[in-house]
């Protein structure tokens, strides 16, 4: 009767064989992938006595998801009707106030509204 020694240990060249081919194709794979974000753009600051007021269309976006414009109550579905109205006569863009408890969400609507009236400038203010 024969002896059959037993198996005492685990070969792990083909597991690391796989983690290297894997690890080379995330290295080859990463710099292709397109990152999209927001591109923010920092402005200096400026101290001037003489500086015109801006012409920003402004809006206020409530802790309870409501939108106002200039004090008056604005619905969601007339955002992007507004902003594209008012953007003609206000061509310095769009500046978003929220409240400290608003969602993120609903500045992401304005932001949106913004875009698709065609305002290249959009600022957020916290108050």
């Amino acid at each position: 009767m024969k002896k059959r020694d037993s198996f005492n240990e685990i070969n792990i060249t083909p597991l690391t064989d796989i983690f290297l081919v894997l690890l080379i194709i995330m290295m080859v794979i990463a710099p292709m992938l397109d990152q999209q974000g927001l591109n923010l753009m920092v402005p200096q600051r400026v101290e001037s006595e003489n500086q015109d007021q801006p012409k920003t269309i402004n809006i206020l976006v409530s802790s309870n998801g409501t939108y106002s414009i200039d004090d008056r109550q604005i619905s969601e579905d007339r955002l992007l009707f507004e902003i594209q109205d008012r953007a003609k006569h206000y061509k310095d863009g769009v500046l978003i106030k929220t409240e400290d408890d608003a969602t993120h969400g609903a500045v992401v609507k304005v932001m949106d509204a913004a875009r698709n009236a065609g305002v290249t400038n959009v600022s957020l203010v916290e108050l």
